[in-house]
Formats: C-alpha cells, structure tokens, sequence
C-alpha cells in the first residue's frame, strides 16, 4: 500500500481538496484520489473529510492511503472494435451507434469496456474498476471518438486535457430545418431540467454551468431525397456538459434529427431515423508521451450517410470553428 503524506500550500486557501491533491500527487487521477476520499483513505488533519469537495484553509496536513484496486469487474468479451489509432500509451476507436460505453445498471455487458478488457493487457485504472481505461464517454446513441487509455500516466494527462479545454472535439450533426447563421456560438448554461430531472435543459447562470458550443453549417439538405428540410451541422465542443450539443441545437430552435429526449417526433424524413444523428468526428490532443498534437478522424456510419450527397466535402468542419 502506497503511503503520502502532503501539507496543503497556504495560497490554497478556498479551494477544493481533490483539485489540490491533484497537483500535488500528480501521478493519481483526480477521479482516482475522489474514490480514496470517499472510502476514507484520506485524512485531513487526522479526520475524514465529508467529500472531495470540502475547502480547504491552507496550511493542513493530509495523509492519503492508496490502497491496491480490486480486480477488473468487466469481463472480457470478444467483441468487434473499429480501431482508428493504437500504441503502447492510447487507443482511439470509433464507436458505432447503439453501443453503451461501460456497464453500468442494464447494461452489465455487451459494452466497449467488455471488448477492451479482451483487446488490451493493460488499461489506466484512473475511473475505477467498471471503466478502466476510460477517459471519456459517447451516449449510447452517438457514434464516433472515443479515447482510451493504456497507463494510469496516459489517463492522468489526456484527463488534464479535457478539464482546460485544450483537446479539440469535433461532432457532425444532422439538425432540423436551415439555421440563419452559417456559422455561430451558443454560449447558454447548462443543467437539470427543473421538472423532466433526466434530461437537461439551458438554465439560469445560477442553476447551471457554464456551457459553450461554437458551430458551422456545412450544408443545407432536402428535401429532395430525405423528404425534409434539415442541415448538415459541425459543432465543437468547448466544454463537456452532459448532452451538450443535443441541448444547445435544441436551444438554437434546430434540434438533431432522430432524437427522442429533445428532438420531437419525426416528420417527413426518410428513411427514418432510429437514433440522434451525432457523431464524434474529430478529436485533437496533445499525445501523452510525445507531446505533439496529433487530429484522428473518424468518418460516420452508413446509418449517417444515408442522407448525405454522395461525395460531400467535410472539410469545411475542420476550418475556424
């Protein structure tokens, strides 16, 4: 069993336990040493803290336990992935639609983490036992991107990345009728939804947090061929709020074709859409070993580009977003 103890700098004062603790023992995740408090492997001044969140006044002094993980909960299945990009540090692999990210309540196989657990010998233990190696996650429902972390030192710093913002994440969106701008940001607050608590909704300042989607159409579709009017969307993701692009198109009054918590009914689209039409497309990091930028992209599945001209150029996505 690992043993740290640490004294809290002065300056911290106000601030959250597990943020500092992050920076001070950098090589534990920050959801790592958040499953530590909670079990009450952490003391501060002697006590267990009531939860990572607690303010700290400067000058403690915090003695952490790190005990050994459990075993692997996910069983390993053999099960198909479309691997975009892999090396001893990461993988990148495009999730297809309809596939759960871990298991979770309902879903306790069948999912990526299932198939990763067979592909890899090793993954980051940096989310805990039933999600190892994820640094991120994709709706059931939403194909594209997804990250995946070999080494706890790989998960550390990719997980870094996406807290200040620096990775660059790109989706495509098929979305009803034409938006008057061609390009635009949606700077709206995001949290639950006041009385519907499954779904999320844009808030009050004060009721939510801060949300940012920036957006391109790169072209207007229909309604010869699908029946419809709708528009061919790129969105990057400025911050990650749960269902970001899906509440903040609804926002905009151009809510995503086929999605059933904030899309509507479908009307006149053919052929019709079995899920919201978002896909992960483009994901730029900074590479946890090398320390280069690199971009992987992802094209959309058939169920996609069904609706789409033959040919159409994307790259306008790619630009100034």
């Amino acid at each position: 069993m690992e043993h740290h103890e640490v004294f809290v700098p002065g300056d911290a004062t106000g601030r959250r336990l597990d943020l500092v603790l992050a920076e001070l023992l950098p090589h534990l995740t920050r959801s790592r040493l958040q499953s530590l408090t909670k079990s009450g492997h952490v003391l501060v001044n002697g006590a267990k803290p009531a939860k990572p969140g607690v303010s700290l006044r400067g000058g403690e002094h915090i003695v952490i336990q790190v005990v050994a993980l459990t075993p692997l909960s996910a069983a390993a299945e053999d099960l198909p992935l479309d691997l975009v990009h892999e090396d001893a540090d990461l993988l990148v692999l495009n999730k297809p639609p309809g596939i759960v990210t871990h298991p979770a309540p309902g879903h306790p196989n069948g999912t990526l983490v299932n198939a990763l657990v067979h592909h890899c010998t090793t993954l980051s233990a940096g989310s805990g036992e039933a999600r190892p190696g994820i640094v991120h996650r994709l709706d059931k429902d939403t194909s594209g991107l997804l990250i995946v972390a070999k080494t706890d030192a790989a998960h550390q710093a990719l997980a870094a990345q996406f807290a200040d913002r620096s990775t660059d994440k790109r989706y495509l969106a098929l979305v009803r009728g034409w938006p008057r701008d061609a390009h635009g940001r949606i700077n709206a607050p995001i949290g639950r939804h006041p009385v519907e608590r499954k779904r999320m909704a844009v808030v009050s300042p004060l009721q939510g947090r801060d949300a940012l989607t920036t957006y391109r159409v790169i072209r207007p579709l229909g309604p010869d061929g699908v029946g419809a009017n709708i528009a061919l969307v790129a969105c990057r993701l400025h911050t990650g709020r749960t269902h970001q692009i899906r509440v903040h198109l609804r926002h905009l009054g151009h809510p995503i074709v086929g999605d059933p918590t904030y899309g509507g009914p479908v009307r006149g689209i053919t052929p019709e859409p079995a899920r919201q039409m978002l896909h992960a497309w483009s994901l730029e990091i900074m590479h946890p070993r090398t320390g280069r930028r690199v971009r992987y992209l992802a094209p959309p599945p058939p169920d996609f580009t069904v609706y789409l001209p033959a040919g159409i150029d994307l790259a306008p996505g790619l630009g100034p977003l």
